[in-house]
């Protein structure tokens, strides 16, 4: 849950309820694919937003361990 911002989670949430309502609105018709496609379109941006957010902490944990070795390096010296 620490990747996952608030906002996150209200998304899914909404689109969730949408595509439930919209389930027992239009029953098992063809306009039920286009419902499952906007809902899997919204989890698709989430697990992008969470990839993206696990690289980049990932990332700048590389860098600081960059950093520490360039500073040791420099106090050596």
């Amino acid at each position: 849950m620490k990747h996952f911002d608030i906002g996150s989670i209200i998304v899914i949430a909404i689109t969730f309820a949408f595509f439930v309502m919209a389930l027992f609105y239009t029953g098992f018709t063809h306009d039920l694919l286009l419902e499952a496609g906007i809902f899997l379109v919204s989890v698709k941006l989430i697990i992008m937003a969470y990839k993206t957010s696990v690289s980049s902490k990932e990332i700048n944990r590389e860098l600081e361990e960059i950093k520490n070795i360039l500073k040791n390096f420099k106090k050596s010296t």
